[in-house]
């Protein structure tokens, strides 16, 4: 199991965390644990969900835009900030720059979903679409941001966004101490190291297992070969999760605090997102359900060793979207 020391230098503390907490105690949801009989039954352990697309923004990305935001001065916050994003961060950023009332550029790919740009359109961004993978979404932030003087919001390599993420974790050993296990999607790598480091360093005992899609192991192939590696092509229905290169902050945290790593087929992803509208009432987007999946195709076995918390990222996905993963209209 992963080490619970204290942090080397230069990776997010516990107490990075908790000022990050309370950063967001006046403005964000504190989403809840909620119960999952189904997965519990199926699994052979007690099951809870942390449904973090009930966080505003529609997922957890809302965290750490807003911290981010928060600890800028205000004379350089006015004058803009802007974030390359496959959709939930450009929301979340859009969100938070509407609340500190400053302008927002958000730089999206091509094959961004309706529902992500819609949901940062509605938000009032400016939007910009650029190729289809982050390094395209983050040359171009950067042009924006050295033409017109705006603050670039990273996605996921930064201290303050990994802070603000791992605020999910703390609340999950709050809310649960007994926590035995913790599953979390892994895109770029915030939100796995935020959590992984807040659970660690709070609940040392407590199991972290990072999940991704098989058809973009970013992370997986970091650990085999020490250090971030760039992959040639990611695929996967899972957008959110498609970052080719695990961030290089989030990799010490995961190397220091995330025990395991999962990968899950695409064709688990769909039952897990039937199962959390059928037996949950939750709408999960592939990436947040992914969790889910990883327990229903048994690629981790919780059933020894207390209650599992799945971290659902987020559930940004319109009607028309959820009825095509789902296999069109039900009767």
């Amino acid at each position: 199991m992963a080490a619970a020391t204290a942090p080397a230098t230069g990776l997010v503390t516990l107490a990075d965390i908790r000022r990050a907490a309370a950063t967001l105690a006046p403005v964000a949801v504190r989403t809840p644990l909620l119960p999952c009989d189904a997965l519990s039954e199926l699994a052979g352990a007690e099951v809870w969900l942390k449904p973090e697309m009930l966080q505003r923004g529609g997922a957890f990305k809302f965290r750490g835009a807003y911290t981010y935001l928060a600890a800028m001065s205000p004379e350089v916050r006015a004058r803009g900030v802007i974030a390359p994003s496959s959709g939930n961060h450009a929301q979340a950023v859009a969100l938070a720059a509407r609340l500190f009332g400053v302008p927002a550029t958000v730089v999206m790919p091509t094959t961004v979903t309706a529902a992500k740009r819609a949901g940062a359109e509605r938000l009032g961004a400016r939007i910009e679409l650029a190729g289809t993978t982050t390094a395209d979404r983050m040359a171009r932030a950067r042009e924006i941001a050295g033409a017109e003087g705006g603050t670039l919001v990273p996605p996921y390599d930064d201290p303050t966004i990994i802070a603000g993420q791992g605020t999910a974790g703390l609340e999950i050993v709050e809310q649960l101490p007994e926590v035995g296990t913790v599953l979390v999607p892994v895109g770029g790598g915030g939100l796995s190291a935020g959590v992984a480091t807040a659970v660690k360093l709070a609940s040392p005992g407590t199991r972290v297992v990072g999940v991704e899609p098989a058809g973009a192991p970013k992370l997986t192939m970091a650990r085999a070969a020490g250090a971030p590696v760039r992959l040639d092509k990611t695929a996967s229905i899972a957008d959110g999760l498609l970052a080719v290169e695990i961030g290089r902050l989030p990799f010490a945290h995961h190397q220091r605090y995330l025990d395991e790593v999962a990968l899950v087929d695409d064709a688990a992803l769909r039952p897990a997102i039937r199962l959390l509208v059928d037996r949950a009432k939750l709408v999960a987007e592939p990436s947040g359900a992914i969790p889910v999946a990883a327990l229903m195709a048994r690629v981790v076995d919780v059933s020894r060793g207390g209650p599992v918390v799945l971290v659902l990222s987020g559930g940004n996905v319109d009607w028309a979207a959820l009825q095509a993963l789902l296999g069109g209209p039900q009767g």
